[in-house]
Formats: structure tokens, sequence, C-alpha cells
């Protein structure tokens, strides 16, 4: 496995210190990561996405940084107002954008499970072939790009391991996987190691994230936010909090993966003391 970083992880940089997705790079690079995946670019006034996506290439050139990913939001029932054709086609392009980039995986969302006509529909179970065929379109023009496709444990409504795995194999196509993100699962109060070794055979990209947890029979802490069933996380350094990282990584090297191993971090330490801890932590396990 290698080592990433999201560019994500840096958000707190951009906001407050006047970093940009193209400055990060260096400090990614810096902090002895292999590679960064870039999450919805963000290009400067009077710059396009294109134009922005081949500078991001030619510095991560200048820097021996790989670019290991290309991650936006999607929303394959309430995107574009509702039209599926136009988010299948928005998406499209963004994969346009990640071969730009040059990255072998990209990442778009699921859904939201946000209905905009009056709901009929109870659950994931009803509307799973409608998010596949979405899926299944954008994958088989990503695979013209060589670029394979993931949808990650996100959103609540498909973030639960056996609803992700339930459209994996409704895509049924060999170019579309997962991201697994391993901290996530805790959002709709899955047990981590058990959620990774259900999706892990599907990886085609891993997130390394770590959270802090209270009961929901507790206050609410300040900076937590609350999962499905009620309990309170929030994001913490990874290796600090209640994710068992070193055993899902172990999990997912058993499965065969051998991909990239992405940092995510959200969100209270600074970021320049979890990045550095983050990679090192990452960095062991890799090896």
């Amino acid at each position: 496995m290698k080592t990433s970083v999201s560019s994500y992880s840096f958000s707190r940089m951009m906001r407050t210190q006047g970093e940009t997705q193209l400055s990060v790079m260096a400090k990614a690079k810096e902090y002895g990561f292999d590679a960064i995946e870039f999450t919805d670019l963000t290009p400067p006034e009077g710059t396009t996405q294109a134009e922005y996506a081949l500078q991001l290439r030619a510095e991560a050139d200048r820097l021996g940084l790989e670019i290991s990913g290309y991650s936006i939001g999607a929303d394959m029932l309430a995107g574009c107002n509702g039209d599926p054709d136009a988010e299948v086609a928005r998406v499209k392009a963004q994969v346009d954008i990640a071969a730009l980039l040059g990255v072998p995986v990209m990442r778009h969302d699921a859904s939201s499970g946000k209905f905009l006509e009056p709901r009929q529909h109870r659950g994931f179970i009803d509307v799973v072939d409608r998010i596949a065929d979405g899926c299944r379109q954008i994958t088989e023009y990503a695979e013209t790009k060589g670029i394979r496709t993931t949808v990650e444990n996100h959103g609540y409504f498909c973030q639960d391991s056996d609803r992700v795995e339930l459209l994996v194999n409704t895509v049924a196509h060999p170019n579309f996987g997962l991201q697994v993100d391993m901290g996530n699962f805790l959002c709709v109060d899955e047990n981590p190691v058990t959620a990774v070794s259900r999706c892990a055979p599907y990886a085609f990209n891993a997130h390394a994230k770590d959270f802090l947890f209270k009961s929901g029979q507790e206050d609410q802490p300040e900076g937590f936010f609350q999962t499905r069933g009620g309990n309170y996380i929030r994001g913490t350094v990874v290796g600090h909090g209640i994710v068992p990282v070193k055993q899902c990584v172990a999990i997912l090297k058993r499965a065969g993966y051998d991909g990239y191993l992405t940092l995510e971090f959200e969100r209270m330490e600074r970021n320049e003391d979890a990045l550095k801890i983050g990679a090192r932590y990452l960095r062991k396990l890799c090896e």
C-alpha cells in the first residue's frame, strides 16, 4: 500500500491561512505522503476546472507526488432537480476532469436519500435499481478513460455496509467498486471491523479516518455531531480514536487490497500536527 491524504484534510488551512488545493500539495509531500486525493476542485476565479486540473497535475509531477483519486458529490435520486439523465451527464463531465488529473480512481456519491417527489419509497431497497442505473452509466463512460469509479459509505442513506455491497452487486460492472472509509461506518452506528470485513473485497480505494465517541445517553459535547442512531462522534487524529484502524487495514490487506490508504482528517486539532502524526501512523501500517 501507499499513503495518501485527502485535500479535504487541509480545509482549515485553506479557510484560515490562505492555502489552496495547489499550495497544499507541497505540504502533503513535506509531511511524508506518497500521494494526494482531491475533493471537488475549487479553482481560483478566472480559471476553469479543466485548467486547474492541469495545473495540479503539473505541480504533482514537479513535486514527485502522485494524485491518487478524485472525489465529488452526486445524487442519483435528487441531483439536478431530480433529472437522472442530467445528473449522469454532470458526473461524466467530472470524469473528464479526473482524466486530466490522471487519477486511477474517482469517487462520486450515490444518494442522500432525499426525494423531490412525494416519498412513495420506503427504503434503500426500493431505489437501489435507480441509483445503480446511474452508477453503471458513469462507470461505463469512465472505463473508456481508464478510470475506475466508486461510491463511498457516505451520507447516511447509502452508508451501511450491506447497502453499499448491495449497490455494487446491483451495478454488477467490473469497473465499479467501493471507496471504503473505515471511520464513516460509525455515522450509522455500525462496527467498523464488521463493516470493513464485508466491504473489503469490493475496495478500489480506502480511507483511514478516526473518531471520538460519546453515547447518546449523555449530553452532546461541543464539536460532536450526531450519528443516525443518536450517538455523538467527532473526528480526531488517526490512531487516537475508537476506530480500529490497524485491524481494518489488516482486513483490507487480507482481502488483497494493495491500493492507496488515504488519510481523511476532521477537524478540531491543528492540521499540521494531525497530518504529520497521521502520515507516520499510516506509513507504519502500510509497511
